[in-house]
């Protein structure tokens, strides 16, 4: 979850978990920035950026045994080969779960002679969404957005790679898209309502908006949200993990609740209509007690989620660190956290929220 810059129970949320050169959409040239080095990619820019030893320097730094962006103090989760294989691995958890795209994006994408279709992932991370989009829609260009160059061997030809933050603003991009996706940015937005704001002009008209979010929170098994003066907080330790999380998000200038906020901040835009939100309740581990296939399914996917979030615990210790946090409670509430969601005996969830939205024809 790396950035560029009708409510629904657990149980009918999820489904099983499964055992060179293109033509490119116009672009404005690129806005300055304050970098030394020449962050913003030209638009339209190569398809694949090839890694040298300057370039990588560049672009990243190590902090507390990761690979960190060099751009960006907001966003301090990794960008290293570890947390894209994370991210990889969670695109095919929310695909089976959410499904692979909203249902107005096949039509809104469909190969038309008057207006070749463009598509931008805003924070792409490793890429697994835009590459799904650019192989699913070859008429389309696609262009993957994010704080350091995507790195994919066999890329499709008719998708790119820009360097950029999207806390810059996104005026290089506006009126240039047919769909514009963010997904598990807020960590690294400054202003996630102004963020939609932008996305709304980025978007030809008749265009979509998809964005989903977590708000750095776990849920006792009420589906109550577990808070410092909760009593789920004294004994679930991924919630007290992800107590410290939001803290260090907050922090650092990011967004942590903006997914509780993503649909009133799109219904309060007046260039959007048909606005669709929805709720997904993931297990943070296979916890159910049972051999029902609705209880086999709900711990396959906890299954996978609670591998994610162990992964996630890895990639959340520079954020919390480099917030100030004291080492050896990260320590601690991390071992603690890891046992919990291995031993499945503690009931919570995560909270994923999702709105999408069409872009009025005038507005």
């Amino acid at each position: 979850m790396s950035p560029g810059y009708d409510p629904m129970d657990d149980d009918s949320d999820s489904c099983s978990i499964m055992s060179g050169s293109g033509r490119y959409a116009p672009s404005m040239a690129s806005s300055a920035t304050s970098y030394d080095w020449e962050m913003r990619s030209a638009s339209p820019a190569p398809s694949v950026y090839s890694m040298t030893d300057s370039l990588v320097r560049a672009a990243f730094r190590h902090e507390f045994g990761r690979g960190i962006n060099n751009y960006s103090e907001v966003y301090r989760l990794p960008a290293d080969d570890e947390e894209f294989e994370r991210l990889d691995k969670q695109h095919i958890m929310f695909m089976e779960v959410m499904g692979r795209y909203p249902p107005p994006m096949e039509e809104i994408l469909a190969d038309s002679p008057d207006e070749h279709k463009s598509v931008v992932d805003l924070g792409c991370g490793s890429g697994s969404w835009i590459m799904d989009v650019a192989r699913d829609f070859p008429h389309c260009s696609a262009v993957a957005v994010d704080l350091v160059p995507m790195q994919v061997r066999n890329m499709p030809p008719n998708c790119r790679s820009e360097v950029d933050d999207i806390n810059l603003g996104l005026q290089h991009f506006y009126g240039v898209y047919n769909v514009a996706h963010a997904r598990l940015v807020c960590s690294g937005v400054r202003d996630y309502k102004g963020f939609i704001d932008h996305i709304a002009r980025v978007l030809r008209p008749g265009g979509l908006i998809e964005l989903t979010e977590f708000d750095f929170a776990a849920y006792n098994k009420h589906k109550v949200k577990i808070v410092l003066n909760h009593k789920d907080a004294n004994r679930c330790w991924i919630g007290r993990w992800m107590i410290l999380a939001h803290e260090a998000v907050e922090q650092m200038g990011g967004e942590p609740d903006a997914a509780n906020h993503l649909r009133r901040w799109v219904g309060e835009n007046d260039a959007f209509e048909d606005i669709v939100y929805r709720q997904f309740w993931f297990q943070t581990s296979p916890f159910r007690k049972g051999d029902d296939q609705e209880t086999i399914r709900q711990n396959a996917i906890g299954a996978v989620m609670r591998d994610d979030i162990l992964a996630f615990l890895k990639s959340g210790r520079p954020l919390l660190l480099s917030s100030g946090m004291d080492e050896a409670v990260v320590n601690e509430v991390e071992a603690n956290a890891c046992r919990e969601l291995l031993e499945a005996r503690t009931p919570s969830y995560i909270l994923v929220e999702k709105v999408y939205a069409r872009k009025k024809l005038t507005t």
